[in-house]
């Protein structure tokens, strides 16, 4: 009694002169499981879950390209090279401290995040925190409207929640 083999099975005779067959596993897939075009590895790819580390360093590569541009603002505007900003010299003190603060502290933290090292989340952070309460407390020494804090405090949020997630990776 000889029936069709399930997708995924073969049929396999046990000896030449023995009668009953047997159904083992396939070696490999059905040709139908495969994606078109595609190979088992293109297959495995599929499967594997959301790269939340992966995610971080882009995250921390983005921030940095920010943080450059925010930081090299802050010099444009300590060598005076546009013309509708104020002098540096003639500004005050509180203005000038912080103008300086942030043109050193945002490319260290550049630096730091592009790197994706500790010690870069550690002094963005700082340079960000510190920006909010600059703006807060001080608003006149720095550039700050209603969409930048917002828009730093949705930074910072985002990258407690890609650290937390990639700390929960597996090695």
């Amino acid at each position: 009694m000889t029936s069709e083999p399930a997708a995924g099975q073969v049929l396999e005779r046990n000896t030449p002169g023995d009668s009953q067959d047997r159904e083992l596993p396939a070696r490999y897939p059905p040709a139908r499981d495969l994606p078109a075009g595609g190979s088992k590895r293109q297959r495995d790819e599929e499967r594997q879950p959301f790269r939340w580390d992966l995610a971080l360093v882009w995250f921390m590569r983005v921030a940095a390209i920010l943080w450059i541009a925010k930081g090299l603002a802050y010099w444009v505007v300590l060598l005076g090279f546009l013309p509708q900003t104020p002098v540096f010299e003639t500004q005050t003190l509180q203005w000038q401290s912080a103008i300086v603060y942030f043109a050193v502290i945002d490319l260290v933290a550049a630096v730091g995040l592009w790197l994706t090292s500790t010690w870069g989340g550690v002094i963005w952070l700082l340079a960000a925190l510190s920006y909010l309460l600059i703006g807060f407390f001080v608003p006149h020494a720095v550039v700050s409207g209603p969409v930048a804090p917002g828009i730093l405090g949705f930074l910072v949020v985002t990258y407690f929640v890609l650290s937390w997630r990639a700390s929960r990776i597996a090695p």
